[in-house]
Formats: structure tokens, sequence, C-alpha cells
């Protein structure tokens, strides 16, 4: 960590629920200080009078005062205000996430590309158990939307794409996630025993948020920060939160949660990498070592192929020299070739891809 960025981090409120209106919460921060700012803002909801059930007893709907907005016009100008004060306090390399219902997502997403960020997804979030539509008017809500955007469109922002892969059993992640709505255990109660909050997210919802598109050790601040889901999936990762609530009431409950929550262990935080991001080894570091000698045969992993090692980390076989990779390449007849999953040694009668000793040494460098 620079010397500046170290003292921007001990400057910030890091790990707290700041108390008061958002926009003045974020203004009063140092500009260029957040890694990741994930948005649940009011919906806006726009109900009309209550709703019930079948058997007539009343949905517990959001009609909380905090999602009142006088007037579209007013509900686009605390997005503007928010938004800005957002766009100030990202580093260049930032992003944002923003989650909302059909009533004012695309009123978000719009501000979003008013104010220059750069959008990179839109995901949907489809819930496998959505609640029913009960006056049989409208299909059933099943899904909110959620828009991932940069800072700019020059922004290096972070993507975990092999994390995301492995959660998704080694298949590329799609921009649509099926998980539950929070209900049972996850489901917050007050005193009274009702539900803490009427729009409070499932963790795995923020577990997936946080592992896609931050590292240990980053800054992630929730504007909106209700129940603290964001700070709870945070402190777990290894990432520091800022939450900025203006309801005692949730505070309160967020406040507890909260000092129930433990960081995992170092190496249970450590997720799949990039290849390209991991340290470069050259195959000739293996010859230097020891780990493979002059003269020693390699083979082709389909036993096709054999070339001979020289000592400055080259092959040759069949007359073609070069490298792991050129040497593979000639002797395929293919336009290219990856030597180190290509390339084998035999130890005890087996063969041993030549790899494994690269990512032995990885595992030292780390």
């Amino acid at each position: 960590m620079g010397k500046m960025t170290k003292v921007m981090h001990e400057a910030l409120p890091l790990n707290s629920i700041l108390d008061g209106d958002c926009i003045e919460a974020m203004n009063s921060l140092p500009e260029g200080s957040i890694d990741l700012i994930f948005a649940d803002p009011p919906y806006n909801l726009q109900l009309r009078g209550d709703l019930h059930r079948p058997d007539n007893s009343k949905v517990d709907a959001v009609d909380d005062a905090w999602d009142q907005f006088a007037s579209f016009r007013k509900y686009d100008e605390f997005t503007q205000a928010w938004l800005k004060a957002a766009k100030r306090l990202l580093k260049p390399n930032g992003a944002i996430w923003v989650i909302g219902s059909y009533h004012n997502i695309f009123r978000v997403g719009a501000e979003l590309q008013n104010q220059g960020f750069w959008m990179l997804n839109d995901v949907v979030w489809r819930k496998s158990n959505p609640m029913p539509n009960f006056r049989g008017k409208r299909l059933t809500n099943a899904h909110e939307t959620l828009i991932w955007a940069s800072k700019t469109e020059s922004s290096k922002y972070t993507f975990n794409y092999e994390a995301l892969k492995a959660l998704n059993e080694g298949t590329q992640m799609r921009s649509d996630w099926v998980l539950p709505i929070c209900t049972g255990h996850e489901r917050l109660k007050n005193d009274a025993g009702d539900k803490a909050h009427p729009t409070q997210k499932p963790e795995s919802l923020l577990h997936r948020v946080l592992v896609a598109t931050t590292n240990p050790g980053d800054v992630v601040l929730d504007p909106f920060f209700g129940t603290g889901t964001t700070g709870a999936v945070a402190k777990k990762l290894g990432r520091d939160f800022i939450g900025i609530e203006r309801e005692a009431a949730y505070r309160e409950v967020a406040e507890k949660r909260l000092k129930n929550v433990r960081k995992f262990d170092r190496s249970s935080l450590e997720v799949t990498q990039s290849k390209r991001a991991e340290p470069r080894v050259p195959f000739g570091q293996l010859v230097e070592r020891g780990m493979l000698t002059p003269g020693e045969e390699l083979w082709s992993l389909n036993g096709r192929h054999k070339a001979k090692i020289r000592a400055d980390g080259t092959l040759i076989g069949d007359d073609v020299k070069g490298s792991i990779h050129q040497v593979g390449a000639a002797l395929e007849g293919a336009p290219s070739c990856n030597g180190w999953t290509y390339w084998t040694f035999k130890r005890d009668g087996k063969k041993v891809p030549i790899d494994l000793l690269r990512q032995q040494i990885r595992a030292e460098m780390n």
C-alpha cells in the first residue's frame, strides 16, 4: 500500500455505520477513497392502498416514509445528488453496483449514464421463491435488476472472472442469478418479532458481488446500509466497509448483527486467479533449479512426441529447436501450443505434467 493510500485509508471511518443523510455523509468522506459502492436505494414503489392476500390478511409491503417521494422529478433529483456524491468518492478504477425494481432501476440507469459511469453489465437476480401476485392483475414479480458500472470508460475495474467461474462449477458465470430471497433464519426480526427491514437482501447476493468485484482489503461503501448485509458479508470476506444509515432502528439491528460476524481466515479468502495474474515462471528456471536436467527427455501428453531439454531451457526434437511452446507447436503442426500443458516428464515410470513444477515455484513465490 502506497504512503498516500495508507494515509487516506487511516482517515476513513472503516467498519462503522455513519448516522445521517447519505449525501451529506458521502460528501464528508475523502475524494477518491472507495474501491466499490453497493447501493440499494429507495425503490419509490408508488403503492396505491393496502395489499391483501386471498384470505384477506394484509401483506407487509414497503410503505415506510423513506421510500416515499412526492414525484418522479423529486426522485430523479435525489438520484442525481447521491450518484454525484458516489462518483466523487470512487477511486479512478472503482466501480458501483445499484439494485432496484422496475419502479426505479431504469431511472437510476439513465442517471448513471448521464454522469459518465460506464455500464459493464445488468444482472437479473431471479428469485427462486418470489412473493406471489395476490391480485392476479399482473405477472408475478420474480426478479430485481442490478447494474454494475465502472467510474469511467477507462477504469481498470476489478473482476475476478476465474473465481466466479469456480463458483459456477467451472462454467462462465452468466448475468442471470438464481438465488432465494431473504427468509427463515437469515431474516432479521426486531424486538416485536416483525421483519427488521422490508427489503433485506440475502447474503448470497452480496457474497457473489464482493467475490466477483473486490479483493481482500478493499473498501466497500453502502450508502443505504439498512440492516447491514453488505457490512456483514464484507467483514466475513476480509473487506473493509463503511455504512450510512439515517434510521436509528436499522442501525441498531445492523450493529448487533455485525458484532456477531467473524472474518474468515486468510487462506479461506483466497480465490482462483486468472493465469495471467499469477507470477511468470520461465521454463529455464526449472532447469536452473535442478527440477529438470539438461539431456532429460520430455514427452507430449498424447505420447506421440518427445524432445530433449537443453541447458538454456530450450528443447530439441526431430531437428526442431526452440521454446517448450515452439517445439510443441512444430511437432503437432499447429499454429500455437501451450507447452506447460503439452509436455510431461517421467518419474518412477509415470508421466508428470511440467506445469506441476511451475505451480510449486509459484507457491514458493506467494
